[in-house]
């Protein structure tokens, strides 16, 4: 997705080439991730961060081209929505202190962009929704002005045939119908990318999947909504309703919606997932590009294109970079609050993916992958209050348990795979801690969103109340505490 793309109008030639062309690539990409040095490389862990922008009064602040043109700076590109930027943070080897670097480079950047920024009255903020966003803020007057935008937008209105249906409950509800695909924007995460061993592709994306609730659970950030109180991660339901091309009909069975949370257990590798995408999903852009000729692995740009458009919560990545290596891109972290607790995140939730990879064929005979997947809607719901089916000891079937008992039991399992990827024994503790202080003050960055602006609308009407608690949350972040040293204001 990160290619330029015409904003042209498609034939049915087009898709025709388009489908061929990525049925021939996943056909290579088996023959390539099979030789034998294919992703002999160090292991690295990535992360991309998309950011609002908002202005003096906290309402959004729609000049991302140019504050990228100000910024003169090819890790800041544009989101969807002109008052969204995303930061491509470097890759960072996983022994030593990966998640340091990360906090660092994080930091360092957004000073840059926090004074450049000041210059045109914007500010940034790292929330997964910002809570003061208003309807009239979801339609194409704030689209960026790009042509892979302008081209998703018709396809997926093409596709769909109809308005979106947005229904959210919590303990406020929305529900309208919108036919702009710029509500897909106003979701912001901090997607985070781990380089796998093809060998262990498998057992560590099913326990990526697996362990998913538990990670969304601890670090979920966007629990308000035009106001409302809804789920602790709306975030995971707006995005899949405001992408959700598949129109209701008669037919018994209905397609995998593009955002999903998967198909099931995957059984031998990567690949299965790059050939699942091919033969499942329809394709949005059928862009075709001439393959660069040279003597290193393929690009397979069409592929990689094509699985762009496709987005389940955790995704699968080929690079062709080096020897070529394979990624796991965990999709499914909100953006913020502060750039350490974003990297306490990315510890605890990669650390549990690489420390249950080992062990993972003990639990998939005993969990259900629908089991897994009804989890993860639980913890996007309910946070740290929610409950979650986990496989118990000596018992037949898993058992409804709350989901802080298993985080808590999985900071162990989370210390032992990070030591597995060589991180440092005081970069485990210093982050995994952040994680078992969320535990035990029972706060979450979407909790302190959520009691803090219900306490505020006792003092206030709702719009007030929203943009208060957005500039607390303005003021702690940019202090970098983590959110449990935040004040309680409800207390």
């Amino acid at each position: 997705m990160g290619r330029t793309i015409e904003d042209r109008q498609y034939c049915a030639q087009d898709y025709e080439k388009f489908n061929k062309r990525i049925h021939d690539q996943v056909d290579i990409l088996k023959e390539v991730i099979a030789g034998p040095n294919f992703g002999k490389e160090e292991t690295c862990i990535g992360a991309e961060l998309e950011l609002y922008l908002m202005d003096e009064k906290s309402n959004v602040s729609p000049v991302n081209l140019q504050l990228i043109e100000m910024l003169d700076d090819p890790q800041f590109v544009a989101e969807i929505n002109q008052y969204n930027l995303e930061l491509n943070l470097s890759p960072y080897p996983a022994a030593g202190k990966p998640f340091t670097s990360l906090t660092d480079e994080m930091l360092t950047k957004f000073n840059t962009l926090w004074d450049t920024a000041a210059k045109i009255g914007t500010r940034p903020l790292a929330t997964g929704i910002l809570p003061t966003l208003e309807e009239r803020h979801l339609t194409s007057q704030y689209m960026t002005n790009e042509g892979r935008y302008h081209v998703l937008a018709r396809e997926l209105r093409k596709m769909r045939g109809g308005p979106f249906h947005i229904h959210i409950d919590g303990e406020d509800e929305i529900d309208f119908k919108t036919s702009e695909i710029c509500v897909e924007g106003a979701n912001t995460s901090f997607q985070v990318h781990l380089m796998v061993e093809k060998e262990k592709f498998a057992n560590t994306f099913n326990a990526a999947q697996l362990t998913l609730p538990l990670s969304l659970g601890i670090s979920a950030n966007s629990s308000v909504f035009f106001g409302n109180t809804l789920w602790d991660e709306t975030r995971v339901a707006l995005f899949k309703q405001s992408m959700d091309v598949r129109i209701s009909d008669t037919r018994p069975w209905r397609a995998p919606a593009r955002v999903n949370y998967g198909q099931g257990w995957i059984r031998d590798g990567a690949w299965e997932l790059f050939a699942e995408a091919v033969n499942i999903y329809q394709p949005l852009f059928p862009q075709l590009f001439d393959e660069e000729e040279g003597d290193g692995l393929p690009e397979l740009a069409e592929l990689n294109l094509h699985m762009g458009t496709i987005w389940p919560w955790n995704r699968a990545v080929y690079s062709n970079s080096g020897k070529g290596h394979l990624r796991i891109e965990f999709r499914a972290l909100p953006s913020g609050p502060t750039a350490i607790d974003m990297a306490a995140n990315s510890a605890f939730m990669i650390g549990m993916a690489t420390g249950l990879e080992g062990k993972i064929e003990e639990y998939l005979p005993r969990i259900p992958f629908r089991f897994s997947e009804y989890n993860f809607y639980s913890a996007a719901r309910k946070g740290l209050d929610a409950t979650i089916l986990w496989p118990q000891n000596y018992q037949h079937k898993p058992t409804e348990v709350p989901i802080r008992n298993i985080i808590d039991q999985m900071l162990q399992v989370s210390y032992d795979g990070l030591a597995k990827l060589g991180v440092e024994e005081g970069e485990r503790e210093k982050h995994l801690n952040i994680i078992l202080r969320r535990l035990q003050l029972d706060i979450t960055p979407a909790k302190w969103q959520r009691l803090t602006y219900q306490h505020l609308q006792r003092k206030m009407d709702k719009k007030k109340a929203c943009q208060a608690m957005v500039d607390l949350y303005f003021k702690f972040q940019m202090e970098g505490q983590p959110v449990t040293e935040w004040d309680t204001i409800w207390k």
